[in-house]
């Protein structure tokens, strides 16, 4: 913690009063959250950002849309518009943002909406013509106004919630005790070979009976751009452009680079601009350009000079995945079976 965090301690106390009463008056029924028919799972985090919040969004696609009508509702961060949006043809990251555009890109079958009022989104998801069977809320944990059936928090393996704080001491949005709203908890990011014991020594220091999962995430084998793709392994040892906006770029980078590399960083969400295409022209140099997924589907609009490609990463829980999915499975088919 650095020195300026120290002296923001005050402000930290005060903000962790501030959301303590809110959610307060939301459990005593005071403020008032809204129930749906169609089943809810909130996917979401106590800290700002970089828990993985996208691949385990994506995950839970690719479980539930073999056999349901599945649709995402994310608020849309730092998109050019407002209001209901419910993704078409004519969507762009401008118009939805990144993440809820790299959900449209990548599965056809879903419906994708963003709303910055998630009561007014699953109302309108739920008028559309093609009612969705399961909603998937995207970063709303802590958007209490509407109550879900489901809330699944995410917690990163090198930055537990139990062992942070509020901001802006800290990193948390609200205090440590909101956890207890989650009924499944997912520590997120950790590395392959993690011991039973250290996973023990992650729940005991965590102390919530909830079940609790250990995920990793999974790079692609292959990076890819809109017309093909190359092996990782082949383009490990040429010299390329990293490029990442997003929280955490260091796994992104360790997992591609070499000593030859151009590294290239851009706050989370970055909206590129003109200085920003004409400085990663100039370091490009007609080298390829590999970046994120969720950068991509922001930058490939944008004229380049060398071919940009992305990195696909997915959430791959290292124990116990066929008993989370069937906790998710059972929710949504009760829920369905009783509407």
């Amino acid at each position: 913690m650095n020195l300026l965090r120290k002296l923001l301690f005050p402000f930290a106390i005060l903000y962790g009063f501030i959301t303590s009463l809110r959610n307060y008056l939301y459990d005593r029924g005071i403020l008032k959250s809204y129930s749906f028919d169609v089943p809810v799972i909130v996917v979401g985090n106590l800290s700002v950002g970089g828990t993985g919040k996208t691949p385990q969004i994506e995950y839970l696609i690719r479980l539930l849309s073999p056999n349901y009508k599945v649709a995402t509702l994310s608020r849309g961060y730092k998109r050019e518009s407002e209001g209901f949006i419910l993704a078409d043809t004519n969507a762009t990251a401008a118009t939805i943002g990144d993440e809820p555009f790299q959900y449209y890109t990548k599965f056809s079958n879903i419906q994708v909406a963003v709303d910055a009022d998630r009561r007014n989104g699953i109302t309108q998801l739920i008028k559309q013509k093609e009612t969705p069977d399961v909603i998937l809320l995207d970063d709303a944990f802590q958007h209490r106004k509407v109550k879900a059936g489901l809330y699944i928090l995410l917690t990163s393996y090198d930055d537990l919630f139990c062992n942070d704080f509020v901001l802006p001491t800290g990193n948390l949005r609200e205090s440590r005790s909101g956890a207890k709203r989650a009924h499944i908890i997912i520590v997120t990011k950790c590395p392959p070979a993690i011991t039973k014991s250290e996973q023990e020594n992650i729940k005991k220091a965590i102390n919530l009976n909830l079940p609790i999962f250990f995920s990793t995430v999974r790079y692609d084998d292959n990076i890819y751009n809109e017309t093909e793709s190359k092996p990782v392994h082949e383009i490990k040892a040429i010299s390329k452009v990293l490029l990442a906006g997003i929280a955490k770029p260091g796994p992104f980078f360790d997992y591609l680079r070499s000593d030859a590399d151009e590294i290239v960083t851009f706050p989370d969400h970055h909206s590129f601009s003109e200085s920003d295409i004409l400085n990663i022209k100039s370091k490009s140099d007609a080298k390829i350009i590999i970046t994120t997924e969720k950068d991509f589907v922001r930058l490939k609009a944008k004229i380049l000079n060398a071919p940009v490609y992305y990195l696909p990463i997915k959430s791959e829980f290292l124990i116990n995945q066929e008993a989370f999915d069937q906790i998710i499975l059972n929710y949504v088919g009760t829920c369905t079976r009783n509407r």
